[in-house]
């Protein structure tokens, strides 16, 4: 199915025109099925064209959004629209978009009921965020309709009721679709820091411009005044005098030095400028990426964000030190040589001339398709290098489950959708770049033509005429290179686009305005009305709790109760929904979030090693630490002396998230690097789940180190392990369902009493059981 209007990504969102001009955009396939659908009030007011069916197979939907209905349309059989679907707006119903792992959906809920479910690629990830916010702003608008009285300002269009500070409807009057020349004006915070360098770069661009146009101009009167003089001196046997000829030509080997001087510096300068400018956005590209709470990096993949630092700053780069100094260049080489031209033959040059505006017609013509075609392009690449991102890292799981092959056309699929959008781009550029240089050459068939016409009827000179077509040639020439410049321009800017993705997106977890010191913490928590939601999803439905300075405490129950949710919200990766978490008596939320962070430690299940040293992931908490408190803390963690019977010792290299180390001593590394840290609360998210018995008797004995004098939060998938636990939470459906000892929850025979013994009878179904005494293993003798 194609449908010639369609696009993909951003382009697909359309908060409205008018009713008429948004079904005109709406892609031609679908036009039919639409109009059939939406009743004479009806006004669309938005829509989506998805890129997955229900099976999560490619294939075409489009959600269409009225001002009465959501309405669906799907590919039939037959591969024409099949009849649509529709579901009333109401103020019970929500829209709800997320991604996960490049795949995302589209979810209408009734409470936490899905109604109904669309999935789609992260290609559609931006498209989808801005339609689900549409959906909740129209059906906002139309609950307001019905409870205000009819004297409210109402849109004429679509009946939004309109607030008295908004001149217009927002969904009627849309904010047109970034253009490249707004988003790449968003570069200009970033260029107002070298703006000395740009300014200098500029200066010289002028210069050497200039320069560059003193050759051309000294050949009009050195073959008026010196070569065909000469001609005509020779013909006639008359004496021929040299000494202009040398002026002329020192004129032009100075004007060439000067130009290509000029020429060297303006690159240098304004490359180096460009470098700046992009070093600047990959600084603060990351670091905002530090900035971002976890929620962000939920619906994200690892290697379109590490596209967007790299390939997408590069391409910028690429942009300003290459192709935006050439655009300058051939700018003032243009006014430059309109000026001449005029000055010399106003006549000659309007001819001359005469083909720009419909290069000019014909580069508006395709910029909007292209900047689509690669926007789509660049998301495709992004797309690609998350495959590369999962599959590498992931090599031995790929190995271990003999999935190459499979890997192999994952990335084969991922690599043909980069190609098929760049074919379909290159196609467009591949009709533009020659009816460019056709035009062009069009341009200096007059030159030509008309020049020999006003040579003949004595208006000009030979001279005049081949300044000319030496001018006017350059000059199309650099237009043909001009018009490059279009597509590049429409790169950079889809480029610009996402890295202001990353930069327009702030905190869920927020700094406060007037942050409170934090200093020491003396361990002290507690959880008072503590609710919270993932998206529509209540995961904590009110809890209250308590811990005390120095308090070892577990926190269990079964899976998807809320436990990881309750320690992520301790260490302010999230903040509540509603309630508050008080530490040392103070909302959490009053600290600045690094300085608060500082007072707490985290071994993880899966604990994290960066590439480096051993003792460079021990001290990633405190980077200055002593080789003595290194030694001190890995001592502590009994990983000291399975360090140093490694071949370098605490400078060994651990390979990538540490795979050269084993599960255990990955472990006690990270329960070292807490150690070092010497945190105030400190949280084990099952740290020795993933380990054998032995193990976990070594890991055991560094944890009782660790948790001395501490306030500690154990989430424990061993039960036993929190025997010696002050007091242990049992959670259920994200409340506390019971409070006690380790013997006094077993004695209840409640929630934990049933999770404690289901362990066990686990445990003892997979533990070898003992032949019984009445049977005799027979041995078998072979005989020859």
């Amino acid at each position: 199915m194609n449908s010639s209007n369609s696009t993909s990504g951003d382009s697909n969102v359309l908060d409205s025109s008018s009713t008429h001009d948004l079904l005109a955009t709406i892609p031609t396939f679908w036009q039919t099925s639409i109009q059939a659908a939406i009743g004479s009030e009806e006004r669309v007011l938005a829509f989506i064209e998805l890129d997955l069916d229900a099976e999560r197979k490619f294939a075409q939907t489009l959600l269409a959004l009225t001002n009465d209905r959501l309405i669906q349309c799907d590919v039939a059989a037959n591969g024409a629209a099949s009849p649509p679907k529709y579901w009333e707006l109401s103020p019970d119903l929500e829209l709800h978009a997320s991604v996960h792992s490049g795949l995302g959906k589209l979810e209408l809920l009734q409470g936490e009921k899905v109604r109904f479910q669309w999935p789609f690629t992260s290609a559609c990830e931006s498209s989808a965020d801005r339609f689900a916010a549409a959906y909740a702003a129209i059906v906002r608008n139309r609950t307001l309709s019905a409870t205000t009285s009819s004297a409210v300002a109402r849109c004429a269009s679509c009946g939004a009721v309109l607030q008295e500070d908004q001149p217009s409807c927002p969904f009627c009057t849309p904010a047109a679709a970034p253009s490249p020349s707004t988003s790449l004006m968003r570069l200009m915070p970033f260029a107002q820091r070298r703006a000395s360098t740009i300014t200098l770069g500029i200066l010289l661009t002028i210069a050497s411009t200039a320069a560059a146009m003193v050759p051309t101009y000294l050949t009009i009167p050195l073959i008026d005044n010196v070569l065909e003089p000469w001609q005509k001196a020779l013909q006639v046997n008359e004496e021929v005098r040299y000494e202009m000829i040398y002026v002329y030509i020192a004129g032009l080997a100075g004007a060439a030095v000067l130009a290509w001087a000029l020429g060297w510096a303006r690159t240098y300068v304004l490359a180096l400028a460009s470098e700046q400018v992009s070093c600047d956005i990959r600084n603060e590209t990351y670091s905002h990426l530090q900035k971002l709470s976890l929620e962000y990096y939920g619906g994200r993949r690892t290697g379109d964000l590490i596209s967007r630092i790299s390939s997408d700053t590069d391409r910028i780069c690429n942009f300003l030190s290459a192709h935006m100094v050439d655009f300058i260049s051939d700018v003032m080489m243009f006014i430059f040589t309109a000026i001449i031209l005029i000055r010399i033959d106003p006549i000659l040059a309007l001819a001359a001339l005469l083909p720009f505006p419909f290069n000019a017609w014909l580069i508006q013509k395709v910029r909007t398709n292209l900047r689509y075609g690669f926007a789509r392009a660049t998301n495709a690449w992004g797309d690609m290098v998350s495959v590369l991102t999962d599959a590498i890292p992931g090599v031995r799981v790929v190995k271990a489950f003999a999935q190459e092959q499979r890997e192999i056309a994952r990335f084969a699929h991922a690599n043909k959708v980069v190609y098929d959008n760049n074919v379909r781009v290159n196609r467009l550029w591949s009709f533009f770049g020659p009816t460019v240089s056709f035009l062009n050459d069009i341009g200096v068939l007059v030159i030509w033509s008309f020049g020999a016409w006003r040579v003949a009827t004595g208006d000009i000179t030979v001279g005049v005429l081949i300044g000319f077509v030496s001018y006017i040639s350059r000059f199309y020439v650099r237009l043909d290179s001009m018009s490059g410049f279009l597509a590049n321009t429409q790169r950079a800017a889809a480029s610009t686009h996402r890295i202001y993705e990353i930069l327009d997106r702030r905190p869920v977890v927020m700094e406060p305005t007037h942050p409170v010191a934090v200093g020491k913490l003396n361990g002290e928590v507690t959880l008072t009305g503590v609710r919270f939601k993932y998206g529509s999803r209540e995961v904590l439905r009110g809890i209250d709790l308590r811990i005390e300075p120095g308090e070892l405490v577990g926190v269990v129950g079964p899976s998807g109760s809320g436990k990881s949710t309750l320690v992520n919200l301790v260490c302010r990766f999230y903040d509540p929904t509603q309630g508050k978490i008080t530490a040392g008596g103070i909302d959490i939320r009053s600290f600045a979030v690094e300085q608060y962070r500082r007072n707490i430690g985290i071994v993880l299940q899966e604990p994290y090693l960066f590439f480096g040293t051993i003792a460079e992931n021990i001290t990633y908490g405190r980077p200055h630490a002593s080789r003595a408190e290194i030694i001190e803390a890995a001592r502590a963690a009994h990983a000291h002396n399975f360090i140093v019977k490694l071949p370098d010792g605490y400078d060994s290299i651990v390979g990538e998230r540490g795979q050269t180390l084993s599960g255990g001593e990955r472990q006690r590394i990270s329960i070292a690097r807490a150690l070092l840290t010497d945190p105030s609360i400190l949280i084990l998210d099952e740290a020795t789940s993933a380990v054998d018995n032995e193990t976990e008797r070594v890991i055991q004995n560094a944890l009782d180190n660790l948790i001395r004098g501490r306030t500690t939060i154990a989430i424990a998938h061993r039960l036993s392990t929190l025997r010696n636990a002050n007091r242990i939470f049992v959670l259920d459906a994200g409340r506390v369902v019971e409070v006690g000892k380790h013997e006094e929850l077993l004695d209840r025979g409640g929630v934990y009493s049933r999770l404690y013994h289901a362990q066990l009878e686990t445990k003892a179904a997979a533990s070898p059981q003992p032949a019984p005494e009445s049977f005799q293993p027979v041995r078998v003798v072979k005989l020859d």
